[in-house]
């Protein structure tokens, strides 16, 4: 089903050794496990061996055809064309159907690819929302791995139907699965680890939804480096963001993150919808957590399309809950009620009690804001009956708070108070129902009553008169909120050393695991070698501790003159053309070989047959026998051993050692000696590989910072309108709020000024001066449209080239020059005093009337223009009174009297602190002639005759209001 990375790399390294139809059993393997891990890769292997498939006997051909369908199933369902991945998977199963007469060891094959295709179907399904399907499907598979009598198997699937019967039973009733025995790590250590991962999976998910969230992410980060580890791929980036959200529950925002990026960077490679798509929103729910609502609603948007394939998932309906509480967060309750109106019918789809629960609440919190408390009553009553149904006592504590948030709030013509609640004996119906939910929690073993319920109650009694009980349970309220801030921060330093301990404990063990395989290398090799040998243990460590290879280098001499009678020493590797052996380190008599290369070939050269025939070589002369092979230079030995060094099946190069002692090296000696052979090749192996990951670093490096330049290019050219080098729409979008906030900053600091001189505004010259007006222009070229229709676009867009210059020679750098559509700019003139906008409004208008605009055939054209302006804060003394967007539908409106009073003019409005403020915005645009009457606004112009206030006018699609 999966295997680990270290028994694929066996498999990888024995296919170039096969041919002919020996190489299909591998093809079909490779193909099937490297499904997750390189899915392109997996379909070559499988098209490799499709192509043998003729020459298979028929009675073999069915198991083999059916595990590749099964790698085409697989990588579609991934892809998230489940379809597709249904079709492949249902093909297999016709092919895998049980058959009594065929040969058992057939039969346990075809058993086995029978579990595996019931596996997928149940993961399609699964992602379809098709919950009975799923578990239907574990349970086939379930029945098939027991056929086969895979235990391995059938504890995966186990674990698996317990992970989703989970979700559907909830998180305190019984489950339809649960291990035997996993209970304990050490029970997990027995087990194989596959098996292992996908428990402590099903565990984390328990514990998680027992609120254990210090020991679910602990399972979680086990069956995390397990999946990773056994290429399921989709599952670790799942697990990933688990752990992610895990942390997020313990207010451990960062860790949060850190687990969101890795299953990033996990996912983005991929391409699958389901896999970037829960990346993205969990990321998103984090940061909605943090506060950083733009980027989670960015982010959240983001996911709700890559999921849109796979509508009918989990993954889904868990992306509509977030947009729903991001939508409340952000008081867009009619949003929030549509998200949490498409989350009920996924959670009743579904079937699962946590979705059903949170919709119903989401929109009862949505309908009370919305002004419909009489549905939102309704609704809430709803979800408190499913809640005492399911037995979720937390679930009717959260239903009676938004019961009572409905019947708190007071009623209107429109939409009346509600009358009380039956039975009520409490003074008032929010009084009945807090009192109720306070009950309910007083029952729950070990439940802090939320602060925040406390004080509504607290409230509530005052608002009845009756404040010795409101006294009472404000100082409870107090005192629960110190004890629910201790729990925070113990929540805190849980997740931080949950997080330490888990990675200190993966490292330990990584470290004592290669120690414990070096130990049992090192017994077998030197199990009847001297008291000498104890130390190489260290040595070994010494010299693997290494990754650049003039240190490796350094320490193999040391310790091979310290343990053997070494006259000369030297190192040879294989040169990246693999036909020489080139000396790369060595020493005689303490001095520097010069360097030396050897062809592979060269039959007398011991270094080359050392390594041709990859195995140690002794050459012991006596005294006075002639070295055939000794080179010039160099001092006469009569003892010379050659060692490969080899790592796998991989030769490096070769070590040698050499004495003019004879009979220099006995057993003791060569066995030392390949000890250090073997500890020099996994250094130098582990160097070249440190080098080339730094290469492949350094390249990432520039490559990212080519991303970079490229994006930061790209994102100007987004915000620059390409015709005229301003900027556009999206700029001034991105950028106004931060202005408009700067510019109540300013009138708010005023406004406090004020108050402490005890005066009802600001009075003095400082004050007076202060620039923190904001002045939107909207300046339109006159009958540009003719131009078009005589002239042709060419010339058209020329003019609108000459009029960004005439803008900019008005305007100051630090304004906003905006290309805003067509022949319609807009100008925020920014730290503006309002008094000074008329003056630039003039200077507009005559530098567009006063010119000729010259056309590309030299053809000069006079034309001109017309202006609207409105100052923010539109009414000084209420500067929140309309918004900026409010503010540029005036501006317009300015715009559209200068239009209709003849042109080549300009226009504003401005407020005069008369009258009723309330509703104001509406009754200028939709009644400002009566507006001008009540003396509510006046408007100022260039124009000396009467203006012409009524007609038509488009809208800027800004303001909201205009609907009221």
């Amino acid at each position: 089903m999966f295997v680990r990375d270290a028994d694929l790399a066996q498999w990888e390294n024995t296919l170039p050794d096969l041919t002919g139809m020996a190489r299909l059993p591998h093809l079909a393997a490779l193909a099937w496990h490297l499904r997750q891990r390189d899915p392109v890769r997996a379909r070559e292997l499988s098209g490799e061996a499709q192509a043998m498939l003729p020459a298979v006997a028929p009675q073999d051909a069915p198991v083999l055809r059916a595990r590749l369908l099964l790698v085409a199933a697989e990588g579609a369902w991934v892809r998230g064309e489940l379809d597709t991945a249904q079709y492949h998977a249902d093909q297999a199963l016709q092919l895998l159907a049980h058959d009594a007469a065929a040969p058992e060891l057939l039969q346990v094959a075809a058993a086995r690819g029978r579990a595996d295709a019931c596996w997928v179907q149940a993961w399609i399904a699964n992602d379809r929302g098709d919950s009975i399907a799923a578990s239907g499907w574990l349970a086939q598979a379930a029945e098939a791995a027991r056929t086969a009598s895979d235990s391995v198997r059938g504890d995966i699937i186990g674990a698996a139907a317990g992970i989703c019967a989970a979700f559907t039973d909830g998180a305190g009733g019984p489950v339809a699965w649960r291990p035997d025995t996993a209970t304990r790590d050490t029970d997990l250590d027995a087990m194989p680890a596959i098996a292992a991962g996908w428990i402590s999976d099903f565990l984390g998910t328990r514990a998680f939804q027992h609120s254990e969230y210090g020991r679910a992410i602990g399972h979680l980060m086990r069956s995390f480096d397990t999946a990773l580890t056994s290429g399921q791929l989709r599952r670790a980036i799942i697990i990933a963001t688990n752990i992610g959200n895990g942390f997020t529950c313990l207010n451990a925002h960062e860790a949060a993150l850190d687990w969101m990026q890795r299953a990033q960077d996990l996912a983005r490679p991929t391409g699958w919808p389901l896999s970037i798509g829960m990346c993205l929103m969990q990321t998103a729910e984090t940061l909605r957590q943090l506060g950083q609502r733009e980027a989670a609603q960015t982010l959240l948007r983001e996911s709700l399309v890559v999921l849109t394939p796979l509508a009918g998932s989990r993954a889904y309906a868990v992306a509509l809950e977030y947009e729903g509480d991001l939508a409340l967060d952000l008081g867009n309750h009619a949003a929030a009620l549509d998200s949490f109106t498409r989350l009920a019918a996924r959670g009743d789809a579904l079937g699962q009690g946590d979705f059903q629960s949170s919709a119903r609440r989401g929109q009862a919190h949505a309908l009370a804001h919305l002004g419909r408390a009489g549905e939102a009553l309704s609704v809430a009553q709803g979800a408190l009956a499913l809640a005492r149904t399911k037995g979720d006592t937390l679930a009717q504590i959260a239903a009676l708070q938004v019961l009572a948030d409905i019947h708190a709030r007071p009623g209107s013509a429109e939409d009346p108070a509600l009358a009380p609640p039956p039975g009520m004996s409490a003074p008032s119906g929010p009084l009945h129902y807090l009192l109720l939910a306070l009950d309910i929690a007083a029952t729950i073993d070990g439940y802090t009553v939320p602060g925040a319920l406390l004080d509504a109650t607290a409230r509530e009694y005052a608002a009845v008169g009756d404040f010795e009980h409101a006294y009472a349970i404000a100082l409870r309220a107090g005192a629960a909120r110190d004890l629910t801030h201790s729990r925070e921060a113990t929540n805190r330093a849980i997740a931080m050393q949950v997080q330490y301990q888990t990675e200190r404990a993966q490292t330990e063990g990584e470290h004592h695991r290669q120690l414990a395989a070096a130990e049992a290398r090192r017994a077998e090799i030197l199990q009847r070698t001297s008291a000498t040998l104890a130390n190489l243990g260290a040595v070994g460590q010494e010299i693997t501790a290494h990754l650049e290879s003039a240190a490796v280098f350094r320490a193999l001499d040391r310790h091979v003159h310290g343990l053997l009678d070494a006259t000369l020493f030297s190192i040879f590797l294989i040169e990246p053309g693999g036909e020489w052996l080139a000396s790369a380190f060595g020493v005689e008599a303490g001095r520097p070989l010069p360097p030396l290369r050897v062809a592979l070939d060269d039959p007398d050269a011991n270094s080359a047959r050392c390594v041709r025939e990859r195995r140690e070589l002794l050459v012991a002369l006596q005294e006075g026998e002639a070295n055939v092979n000794h080179i010039s230079g160099t001092l006469p030995t009569l003892s010379m051993l050659f060692a490969p060094l080899a790592v796998g099946e991989r030769v490096l190069g070769v070590m040698t050692v050499q004495s003019m002692r004879a009979n220099a090296y006995g057993e003791r000696e060569r066995l030392i000696f390949r000890t250090l052979c073997a500890y020099g090749a996994i250094a130098l192996d582990n160097a070249s590989a440190y080098r080339q990951v730094a290469a492949t670093q350094q390249q990432l490096l520039d490559k990212n910072l080519e991303l970079e330049r490229a994006y930061q290019a790209l994102e100007e050219v987004s915000l620059t309108d390409q015709l005229t080098g301003l900027r556009n729409r999206r700029f001034f979008l991105r950028n106004v709020d931060a202005d408009v906030a700067m510019s109540l900053r300013g009138y708010d600091n005023m406004q406090e000024r004020a108050q402490q001189r005890g005066q009802p505004r600001p009075a003095n010259d400082c004050d007076r001066q202060a620039p923190n007006d904001l002045v939107f222009y909207m300046v339109d070229l006159d009958h540009f449209k003719h131009v078009n229709d005589r002239y042709g676009h060419a010339a058209g867009d020329s003019i609108l080239v000459q009029m960004q210059t005439r803008l900019r020679e008005v305007f100051r750098e630090s304004d906003y020059v905006i290309r805003w559509g067509g022949e319609e700019f807009l100008v925020l003139a920014r730290a503006t005093h309002r008094d000074e906008a008329g003056a630039l409004a003039e200077r507009m208008r005559r530098a567009v009337a006063e010119r000729d605009f010259v056309l590309p055939d030299g053809e000069k054209l006079r034309k001109t223009c017309s202006i609207g302006f409105a100052c923010f804060p539109f009414l000084p003394e209420q500067p929140r009174l309309l918004s900026w967007p409010q503010v540029v539908e005036l501006a317009d409106q300015g715009l559209y009297i200068a239009k209709r009073s003849g042109r080549n003019a300009w226009a504003a409005l401005h407020a005069t602190g008369e009258g009723d403020a309330v509703d104001l915005f509406p009754r200028l645009m939709h009644a400002l002639p009566q507006a001008l009457e009540d003396g509510e606004v006046r408007v100022v112009s260039n124009l000396a005759g009467p203006l012409e206030l009524d007609g038509e006018r488009r809208r800027t699609g800004l303001s909201i209001d205009l609907e009221l």
